[in-house]
């Protein structure tokens, strides 16, 4: 079914995911996604669960410092599914497993995402991102 309230509640709720993302604030981001939220990770598994999205948080939060700017959201007809383009300016302060060694990199990279709405939340997300482009840019 087509409403505009639809669209207008999905944009509302993946620009508050990506609101809560800029200020750190992840239990707000927790507060978007369904309890059994699918998050499809850049270039790995997907992962399922709340408690696996926060811990994925929690591991992000180790070793990066990211902020999302120029987003620009895109939404189904329905609000069912929202496509999220923006460009990532970073810095790398911890050496994350299998990556290369941090020392306070900084990076800027496009980089995208895929929603599935439902019931209000976000029931799948799934990331994009060059990582050979920011391995380029973190291995100056």
């Amino acid at each position: 079914m087509m409403t505009d309230g639809n669209r207008h509640r999905a944009t509302e709720l993946v620009q508050a995911y990506y609101d809560a993302f800029n200020r750190g604030d992840w239990a707000a981001m927790l507060s978007f996604v369904s309890d059994d939220v699918d998050h499809d990770l850049n270039q790995g598994p997907r992962e399922s669960g709340r408690a696996a999205f926060s811990a994925f948080l929690e591991r992000m939060n180790a070793s990066y410092r990211e902020q999302l700017r120029d987003v620009v959201l895109t939404v189904s007809e329905d609000g069912r599914r929202v496509g999220a383009e923006y460009v990532v300016h970073g810095e790398y302060h911890h050496s994350d497993e299998g990556l290369p060694e941090a020392k306070g990199q900084t990076y800027v990279l496009p980089g995208g995402a895929f929603f599935d709405i439902r019931d209000g939340r976000i029931a799948r997300v799934t990331n994009y991102y060059n990582l050979q482009d920011w391995i380029d840019q973190v291995s100056r």
